[in-house]
């Protein structure tokens, strides 16, 4: 058996809660792990703020969230209409002398990296840590950005959904 559910939500900072509760009703009730729900939830939650800060020009677009718990795994995508992600400089050529390498720019944080002094930039970080595989992309013909992650699910001893398989 398997589940799936989308929301089309404004982009308010109402609608994070509201999503991340839809989530964990729908885990709890199938009977994933209480720590795998959290992380889910925790990741969830930093990418609709994402969405919700990030996802357009107006307060009055709409972000959507899609999840689907297949077999042993739960996917989640937020798909927002903003401006996308930007592409990543090329990297310029290394430096030549130890001077030159000496002043050479500090690269750009990727979300692994994100740094302990920033105020912003540690939601990619998280979604990162707590899930098993994030893709970030943006939409295909169209203004916005996709980020979708998975994580491989535990169960609850006696959880409903892995036995209705």
């Amino acid at each position: 058996m398997s589940i799936w559910w989308s929301l089309h939500l404004r982009r308010e900072a109402a609608s994070v809660p509201l999503a991340r509760r839809l989530l964990l009703g729908t885990m709890e009730t199938a009977g994933v792990d209480p720590d795998i729900c959290y992380d889910l939830a925790v990741a969830l939650s930093e990418a609709c703020a994402n969405a919700v800060e990030h996802g357009g020009d107006a307060a009055s677009e709409d972000y959507c969230v899609t999840a689907f718990i297949d077999g042993d795994t739960c996917r989640i995508e937020i798909t927002d209409s903003g401006p996308g992600f930007r592409p990543r400089p090329a990297p310029s050529a290394p430096p030549h002398t130890a001077e030159d390498r000496a002043l050479a720019p500090a690269p750009v944080p990727t979300p692994a990296q994100a740094p302990a002094f920033a105020e912003d930039g540690r939601g990619l970080f998280l979604i990162e840590a707590l899930t098993d595989h994030v893709h970030y992309r943006n939409r295909t013909g169209r203004p916005g950005a996709v980020v979708s992650f998975d994580k491989i699910l535990k169960w609850r001893e006696g959880a409903a959904l892995p036995l209705a398989s």
